[in-house]
């Protein structure tokens, strides 16, 4: 999965522990998820959304390898 938090990190010139704080986790599980090594719940994902003022869709995009 694809995802483009950290674009939108950038726009609000915020730091992973920035987001972690506004979203509640840790600034090291917000760094798994950034990198995709982890994929976040839909609470979680729909808490990110909304400090961004934008859909889930725009942060998590499907690989072409979710769809097997």
């Amino acid at each position: 999965m694809k995802n483009t938090i950290k674009i939108e990190r950038a726009k609000k010139n915020w730091t992973q522990a920035d987001l972690a704080k506004h979203i509640g986790i840790s600034r090291q599980g917000l760094n798994s998820i950034e990198t995709g090594k982890f994929v976040p719940s839909t609470l979680l994902a729909l808490r990110m959304a909304k400090v961004f003022d934008t859909t889930v869709e725009v942060l998590f995009q499907l690989d072409d390898i979710d769809f097997i």
